[in-house]
């Protein structure tokens, strides 16, 4: 006889799995969710640079910058800060993968 809470717990691990798998598919995806807060979900919020399709080298080069500024400019400097480098080019490589217009 099983235990009644067995499919359950096989359900949710199965869930589990399949949500490692899909960060492991789009490494920088959780990393750029902070983005959304002012670039959209998309990467191409209102009112803000445009980041989706932008070139990835690009990119990471320009949060570099931000993170390495000896003075802080703004909350891109201390966004950027929270960041190891390779975290910003996890980063710069998913955004460039998002449907956009390559930042112009």
């Amino acid at each position: 006889m099983s235990h009644p809470s067995f499919p359950r717990a096989a359900l949710a691990c199965a869930a589990l799995l399949l949500a490692a798998s899909a960060a492991q598919a789009e490494p920088g995806r959780l990393l750029a969710s902070q983005c959304a807060q002012c670039h959209g979900t998309n990467g191409a919020g209102p009112g803000f640079d445009e980041l989706a399709g932008k070139n990835a080298n690009d990119t990471y080069d320009e949060l570099i910058e931000m993170k390495y500024r000896s003075n802080i400019e703004g909350i891109m400097d201390r966004q950027a800060r929270g960041y190891t480098d390779a975290q910003l080019r996890l980063i710069a490589d998913y955004l460039a993968t998002l449907p956009g217009n390559g930042g112009d």
